[in-house]
């Protein structure tokens, strides 16, 4: 009976690491969305009608509009994990470009990047992917290439701001340090990763709940100066101080109260951030290429 423990422990340390779960990443997309100027929500949607996985997005918000959809594809990055039309480079046997032309790889070293003790970035691509990404928007001559971008961009800016994406390489950002929730006595184990990620709420949050909680985070933050990648990677980096639970166990770190509120606060602000700078980035991206397309 005492190995069940160890084994779980075990399990949960090798996990994977995610991202803001599927609530934070929508509510970031509807932060940004409010940023945008009509003409770029047009031209951001029309882009991703043509994204093979359209179809499942709108089915998802049924006949919510274009920032419903918006913050559906927000979510995709993630999804595709588990999808069996993409795979994993270097491991898996390669699956066919869907629509014949759009990225069927995962691209996993792109949700994060590990700093080692000095703050170097070591593994990962998650900074250079943003600023790649952002670029992309405003240079790019192929229709495709934006329709693909969109979905990233919007997801990575998400992942950017969550403090161990941008993670200690000696910890793997949290996915190997296990914690016990004490304002949850019966919860399963998890990682400390793990417990940041679902800070924003329950995956399923859509609709006017999701509208509501944006609003009230736009309401209790202010808009950030927008900075770039590299700032963004600091202020996660820096924020490693309070991201880790200080109140020890016999055996794991405990999440207490005070250590909740401080998280919680964090994540609200991290997520608010993400979507001002998101919708400034976007719409700075397409300024030039909006005034030059629309008629």
């Amino acid at each position: 009976m005492r190995r069940l423990p160890i084994f779980l422990c075990i399990l949960l340390c090798c996990s994977s690491a995610a991202a803001w779960n599927a609530a934070g990443h929508r509510l970031v997309a509807v932060i940004a969305w409010q940023q945008l100027s009509t003409p770029s929500r047009q031209f951001v949607g029309a882009a991703l009608t043509a994204h093979p996985d359209y179809g499942r997005w709108r089915e998802r918000v049924g006949g919510q509009g274009a920032d419903a959809i918006f913050a559906e594809a927000a979510t995709w990055a993630d999804s595709i994990r588990n999808d069996p039309r993409y795979y994993d480079e270097g491991r898996d046997k390669p699956t066919p470009p869907l629509a014949g032309r759009y990225d069927s790889r995962r691209h996993k070293s792109w949700h994060y990047v590990d700093l080692d003790a000095a703050g170097r970035p070591v593994k990962g691509q998650l900074d250079r992917q943003v600023e790649r990404l952002g670029r992309l928007l405003g240079t790019a001559d192929d229709p495709a290439e934006i329709t693909y971008a969109l979905p990233w961009l919007t997801h990575l800016v998400g992942d950017l701001h969550q403090p161990l994406h941008v993670g200690k390489a000696a910890d793997g950002g949290g996915t190997r340090i296990t914690v016990r929730n004490a304002l949850k006595p019966g919860q399963p184990l998890l990682t400390l990763h793990a417990y940041w990620d679902d800070l924003p709420g329950p995956s399923s949050l859509r609709g006017k709940r999701l509208r509501r909680e944006a609003a009230r985070l736009m309401a209790e933050r202010r808009p950030p100066a927008q900075g770039d990648a590299d700032l963004w990677r600091e202020e996660s980096r820096y924020l490693h101080i309070s991201a880790y639970p200080r109140q020890a166990g016999s055996l794991l770190p405990i999440i207490d109260e005070k250590f909740q509120r401080q998280a919680h606060a964090t994540a609200d602000r991290r997520l608010a951030e993400a979507g001002y700078r998101l919708g400034r980035l976007i719409e700075i991206r397409l300024r030039q290429r909006v005034s030059r397309e629309t008629p």
